[in-house]
């Protein structure tokens, strides 16, 4: 019976001791879980010292240039370095999204958004050099490291997510593709357009979708292919196809540019879904959250209601949620290597997604484009922020 108490005591030691063995194991299972995002992380750690934390306390004027720039690396420090921000945008006029007035100024829907960035990093808007890229190159460039972020409308897809070595922030536009045909033609629908001969630009989802939404429909066509949209548009302008097919926004944008914008129409058809959005290059997560967060605090700024002139008036408000929004209190912008400041400055140097959207776009436009998914999901919309928080 000794025997047998001892022998089970034994057992019962060596469970403990077993035990205790399993946690000593345990130990070096939870540092893997920092080394293994250390190295692009690295920024979060230091924006914990003073210095960059104690900007917020000094947010009277967040974006007045008095608040610190946070410890950051890989991507940001090397921007941060440079002085400049490098913005991949369209080569040809679209107008609405990226064209250069006669002063030799960028405007546009896309350009805002670089301007949005560089705001954040830098508090100040025109430290950005935008990079002129066609469809051919900018993915390249994106890759090779020429430019720092791509604001080109570009498309969202699983196969560019996948096999370009690129991340995608938030979109900024819904978009889907449409057909421009020439109002006397007697074309209403695509079943009108079997046989027709329709202009696209070649290396965009365009010239993919086209094919698949005439073949769904057992319609032929003969593609007329351009290497850009300049050349695209003014082959239909001079009548070389019976179609003219992009995205929607992008039609829109094209025929203000057209000889006689009157003598054509755009289809009331949506063949694609065209998710239109920044990208940057994979491997550096600190930069692509805050590109991320830079889109967002545009959508979060307008659903609080805090715009370019009303600013001010918020920076004194007592409502948690808005002093962390605004960096008047908290570290939100440090833990993703940005000022706590960040979405004050974005605000108040380019103002808020509306704010965006109707300076280029909107009714006081000439494409007067209704918001649509683009409105907030409080209105309908697909725009949705996370929580500051």
């Amino acid at each position: 019976m000794r025997k047998h108490i001892t022998l089970v005591l034994a057992g019962l030691l060596s469970l403990v001791l077993a035990a205790c063995g399993g946690q000593a194991q345990q130990a070096p299972t939870t540092a893997p879980a920092q080394p293994a995002t250390s190295a692009p992380e690295q920024p979060t750690a230091a924006p914990a010292a003073p210095a960059p934390t104690a900007a917020p306390a000094a947010t009277s004027a967040p974006a007045g240039g008095t608040t610190n720039q946070p410890a950051a690396g890989g991507q940001i420090e090397r921007i941060l370095s440079r002085g400049t921000l490098i913005c991949g945008v369209n080569n040809n006029p679209l107008p609405g999204f990226a064209s250069v007035d006669s002063a030799g100024v960028y405007r546009g829907f896309d350009i805002d958004f670089c301007r949005a960035v560089a705001a954040a990093l830098f508090d100040d808007p025109t430290k950005v050099e935008f990079r002129p890229l066609s469809a051919q190159e900018r993915f390249t460039a994106l890759q090779s490291g020429e430019i720092d972020v791509l604001i080109r409308n570009s498309t969202w897809t699983l196969g560019r997510d996948g096999s370009l070595g690129l991340d995608w922030a938030p979109t900024t536009f819904y978009d889907g593709q449409g057909m421009m045909v020439r109002k006397d033609s007697g074309i209403e629908t695509l079943e009108d357009m079997d046989g027709a001969t329709i202009c696209v630009q070649t290396g965009t989802t365009t010239e993919l979708n086209l094919a698949d939404q005439f073949r769904a429909r057992g319609l032929t066509f003969t593609p007329v292919v351009f290497p850009d949209g300049d050349s695209t548009r003014a082959a239909y302008d001079a009548g070389q196809c019976d179609g003219f097919t992009t995205d929607k926004s992008g039609l829109v944008s094209s025929l203000t540019l057209l000889t006689n914008p009157a003598d054509h129409k755009i289809l009331d058809v949506t063949m694609s879904k065209e998710p239109l959005g920044p990208a940057v290059r994979q491997g550096d997560p600190q930069w692509f959250d805050a590109v991320r967060w830079i889109v967002f605090a545009t959508f979060q700024a307008e659903e609080y209601g805090i715009t370019s002139q009303n600013l001010d008036q918020f920076l004194g408000s007592d409502v948690p949620e808005i002093r962390r929004f605004l960096g008047i209190e908290g570290e939100l912008g440090a833990g993703i290597g940005l000022p706590n400041d960040f979405a004050a400055r974005v605000v108040r140097h380019v103002g808020n997604y509306a704010e965006i959207y109707n300076r280029n776009l909107g009714p006081d436009t000439p494409f007067n484009l209704p918001r649509g998914l683009n409105a907030l999901y409080t209105e309908g919309g697909l725009l949705y922020s996370p929580p500051f928080r």
